[in-house]
């Protein structure tokens, strides 16, 4: 009996859960250089971005951390590096993150259902503000979405983000339903429905942020 290859697109493997659940640690990577299986870009304005794999002592798993090096200040500029091996819509997307330095911002966050530069959903982190926000970034336009509950006017949650410590962001995107933790503890939930189509997943810093990433973990979900 012949034996039936069949090739499947990568939306579809992206699917399947034993092949879909991942952790990049960037320690197979050379330093200095892009990680491997990511492509960068820029939401914004201001000068390039720059994600370079980068030897860091204190890493949570050693020896390599991912880094966003450049430290342009223009304030509406994101830096984003998205894995381009999964491509789903309901994700659970975590990483470990640590804000070094920044004077406008020290922002570390994480991307789902990425279309391009220009349209996604991110999460993320600010040591200089102490909070956390859920945004989606619609033709280049970026908006903060509302806590379920929380009553109109309300940006994020407060919470304790120390620059210089690492620490751990994750989002679990289910639907039109996305529930935020930080450190491992429930912080809130938003609703919406602008993008419904299945995106990449990756990494978002703003402005001049110098954050280093690790243990990047995506697992796409039924």
């Amino acid at each position: 009996m012949k034996k039936i290859l069949i090739c499947l697109p990568l939306f579809i493997i992206s699917l399947i859960p034993s092949l879909s659940a991942q952790t990049i640690s960037f320690d197979s990577d050379t330093p200095q250089k892009s990680p491997t299986g990511f492509t960068t870009a820029l939401t914004g304005k201001g000068s390039p971005e720059m994600w370079v794999t980068v030897k860091d002592e204190t890493a949570p798993s050693k020896p390599n951390v991912l880094a966003q090096t450049s430290m342009d200040p223009t304030n509406y500029r994101f830096p984003i590096c998205v894995y381009d091996k999964i491509i789903a819509s309901d994700v659970d997307i975590r990483v470990r993150f640590k804000p070094v330095k920044g004077r406008v911002d020290q922002a570390a966050g994480i991307v789902w259902r990425y279309q391009d530069k220009n349209n996604y959903y991110v999460v993320r982190a600010n040591a200089l503000e102490n909070n956390v926000v859920l945004y989606k970034v619609h033709n280049g336009r970026r908006s903060d979405i509302d806590p379920v509950g929380s009553g109109l006017f309300h940006y994020g949650k407060k919470s304790n983000i120390p620059s210089g410590t690492w620490g751990s962001l994750r989002c679990v995107a289910r639907g039109n339903r996305f529930t935020v933790y930080i450190n491992g503890e429930h912080l809130f939930e938003v609703e919406d429905n602008t993008f419904q189509k299945p995106g990449k997943t990756g990494l978002w810093t703003k402005a001049d942020s110098y954050t280093l990433f690790d243990d990047l973990q995506i697992k796409v979900l039924r």
